[in-house]
């Protein structure tokens, strides 16, 4: 099922890429409408996901990324139409269509623990999910913003210069997606401890739950992004860390969410895996 969401997402893809080198507005309109589709497929595959499994989709890797994938589609598109701007679907689009991949070539199998089955959990993965969807648009403006600011630094005005929005529009983009995900970010990992606790309490000879603990690479690397965004959100406020810095920033906490979310979620074993 998840073969449609991504034929769509690259056809989408090779539509941005060509409003971006032509700047046709059409093109540019062809290439939000299969945007929409892909997305609207996804939702509609998400949709059916759910009504086999009787929850929301994300108790096993590849439906957690095909779910982050979704969020990030939808971000995206809000932020597009909002802004009237699709300069950013290029370097955006390529992104879902590579997630995408995981999941359409390597679907897996839903597992679900009676632990799972409580709304502080679905919560608690649903917050993180949308955090990490905004960190991802946070980090693409954050490289596009270094891309843009390399341009006129080497007084080249030239191919990005023409066609990327301006360096402050960038930032302000990057500075509320940033603030977004760190709002879902500190929702999910509260909700989190609230729900270990309760569980612990419930089922206290579990050895997943006993294991959730500081040591477990899963949960230090979600603090660690908690204190990497924790700080960008201050330094910009109190240090005035702007422009660059909050670019860099942006780009560095997405590259850690990254780990966490592939080669942690599929190739280390955690107290996560249920």
């Amino acid at each position: 099922m998840n073969v449609l969401p991504l034929v769509l997402y690259a056809a989408a893809g090779i539509a941005y890429a060509l409003h971006f080198a032509r700047r046709q507005p059409q093109v540019g309109r062809l290439a939000t409408t299969l945007l929409i589709l892909a997305a609207l497929s996804h939702t509609f595959v998400i949709g059916m996901q759910t009504m086999e499994v009787r929850h929301v989709p994300f108790a096993n890797p590849s439906r957690a990324v095909s779910t982050f994938v979704w969020l990030l589609a939808l971000s995206y598109l809000y932020l597009e139409i909002t802004t009237d701007e699709r300069a950013m679907g290029v370097f955006i689009v390529p992104m879902l269509v590579g997630l995408q991949a995981i999941p359409a070539v390597w679907p897996g199998a839903e597992r679900m623990d009676p632990l799972l089955d409580s709304p502080w959990f679905w919560v608690h993965v649903s917050s993180l999910l949308f955090a990490y969807a905004s960190f991802g648009l946070a980090g693409v403006l954050g490289l596009t913003y270094m891309v843009q600011f390399k341009e006129i630094k080497k007084k080249h005005l030239g191919y990005f210069y023409t066609r990327l929005p301006s360096l402050q529009t960038l930032d302000v983009m990057n500075a509320r997606a940033v603030a977004v995900g760190w709002l879902f970010l500190t929702l999910g990992v509260v909700v989190g401890a609230i729900w270990t606790a309760q569980a612990r309490a419930a089922v206290p000879d579990d050895p997943n739950l006993q294991a959730m603990s500081l040591n477990d690479p899963k949960i230090l690397v979600a603090v660690v992004t908690w204190g990497v965004y924790s700080f960008a959100m201050v330094a910009r406020r109190a240090l005035g860390w702007t422009g660059r810095r909050a670019a860099w920033l942006s780009a560095l906490g997405f590259a850690i969410v990254l780990l966490n979310f592939l080669p942690i979620n599929y190739f280390v074993t955690t107290s996560h895996t249920f």
